[in-house]
């Protein structure tokens, strides 16, 4: 089999310098997701028709088992498909899919094939509204005999409600003759892979047809209203999916994924939360509202509070974490880390029972277990060229206003009293304290503003 994925077109009503094919649905190209599902097909070659933005399509989608066909100029979807022919391989049966139709199904497609069987086989449904779609023309037999484009159709055929949803499947052999014969003498100038449907036809060649079993699979983007449309759709059935698995849902129209969320049992996720990259949640993880998590992975009965964004991290079984919390790339917790509000902690590890519950920015740090991190401490990290580690091993206390001076090691069991800025290393338990003595200046009186005369 052969799959050839027509994605050359420019995207007019989009209004945007990025090709069409490339804007983001669910967190990912458009055209991907039609990638992804033809990969399931197994196919034998897969070719993608591109020609709009070609450099930004091919940098983008670039893989050894894409095949490239460039339609420069665009002249239809025939057009397309005749660029493609040489690249893909003799005999067999050749998908023709789309490229901004996102939300086609393996199995809708499966169905298909096994109606090409022999024959050509064209994926149709039935809209209650087909404005501006190619109707399906069938003779009194109920035999397809020709798909008729909108603007070529006449006031009856207009009023068919089976339309083309452009997606077919037909024998390869036949295919390359009944391109060489397709003509560009239509209302649009170009030339319709459609019009092959009347070849065959004439040839005798059984044409049938398949349906999907949702409208939603062959719904096309054309604006950026339609973009937003199956993004809903999408995302629906991201929902439905988690709810049929036990996930517990506060609002299943306020969730967003974009990439894969993996979900064990008794997951809690609470409104506007989004999803990207691969995300993780094992048992009994609370996700609380307005949350962001991108490839993350948060173990057993953790809680992450509202307003938490997590990248790049792990959370260790029974965590709390936020909210206003964030934890960037490299974050490693162990279990039972508590992580507060605007707490910021990034390529650091922190071992089990440890807790930042206030105000602090922890950043190229390894930390030990049952470590506290009072309010308003800093590790810094940062010299202006290089970064530094700090070490806080197990057991240490470090009082609020503490500013680490990497590198620097604070020792088992030691504490570091408040407002200290430590550059050298603190003993394991002793107190280490750096800070200006204080003192009270009796009688001093504020400065008092001179008033000026105009």
């Amino acid at each position: 089999m052969n799959i050839v994925i027509l994605a050359a077109g420019q995207g007019k009503r989009m209004h945007s310098n990025l090709p069409k094919v490339l804007h983001p649905l669910a967190g990912k190209a458009l055209v991907s997701h039609v990638i992804d599902t033809a990969r399931s097909l197994s196919p034998r070659r897969l070719c993608l028709v591109y020609g709009h933005g070609g450099d930004v399509v091919r940098a983008a989608l670039d893989a050894p088992d894409l095949a490239w066909a460039l339609q420069e100029p665009q002249l239809g979807t025939g057009h397309a498909v005749q660029q493609a022919l040489p690249l893909i391989a003799d005999g067999g049966t050749t998908l023709v899919l789309y490229g901004d139709v996102p939300l086609i199904q393996a199995d809708t497609l499966k169905r298909l094939l096994r109606a090409a069987e022999n024959a050509l086989a064209i994926l149709t449904v039935e809209l209650p509204d087909p404005q501006g779609y190619g109707r399906i023309v069938r003779d009194a037999g109920g035999r397809v005999v020709r798909i008729v484009e909108q603007k070529d159709a006449n006031a009856d055929e207009r009023l068919i409600r089976e339309i083309n949803t452009g997606i077919m499947a037909m024998p390869t052999a036949r295919l390359g003759e009944w391109l060489g014969r397709l003509s560009s003498n239509n209302a649009q100038n170009e030339y319709y892979l459609t019009d092959i449907v009347g070849m065959a036809v004439e040839e005798g060649l059984p044409v049938h047809t398949a349906n999907p079993l949702h409208a939603w699979e062959v719904l096309g983007v054309n604006s950026k209203v339609q973009l937003a449309e199956l993004e809903r759709i999408a995302q629906s059935g991201y929902a439905e999916k988690l709810m049929e698995q036990g996930v517990r849902l506060a609002d299943p129209a306020r969730m967003d994924v974009r990439g894969s969320l993996e979900c064990g049992r008794d997951v809690f996720i609470d409104v506007n939360c989004v999803f990207e990259g691969m995300v993780q949640l094992a048992d009994a993880v609370e996700i609380g509202p307005n949350c962001v998590l991108k490839n993350a992975r948060i173990g057993t009965g953790a809680r992450i509070a509202a307003f938490t964004h997590i990248e790049d991290a792990v959370v260790g079984a029974d965590g709390m974490i936020g909210p206003f919390a964030r934890l960037r790339p490299g974050t490693e917790l162990a279990e039972d880390v508590h992580v507060g509000n605007f707490v910021e902690i990034k390529k650091s590890t922190i071992a089990a029972h440890s807790k930042a519950n206030h105000l602090a920015y922890i950043g190229d740090a390894t930390i030990g277990s049952r470590v506290n991190v009072g309010a308003g401490t800093i590790t810094c990290n940062y010299d202006g060229a290089s970064k530094h580690r700090t070490i806080i091993e197990d057991d240490a206390f470090i009082g609020s206003d503490t500013q680490l001076v990497a590198p620097v090691t604070v020792g088992r069991g030691a504490t570091v009293g408040a407002g200290t800025t430590l550059t050298k290393d603190a003993p394991a338990d002793s107190l280490t304290i750096s800070r200006a003595r204080q003192s009270s200046i009796a009688g001093w009186k504020r400065p008092v503003k001179q008033k000026t005369s105009r």
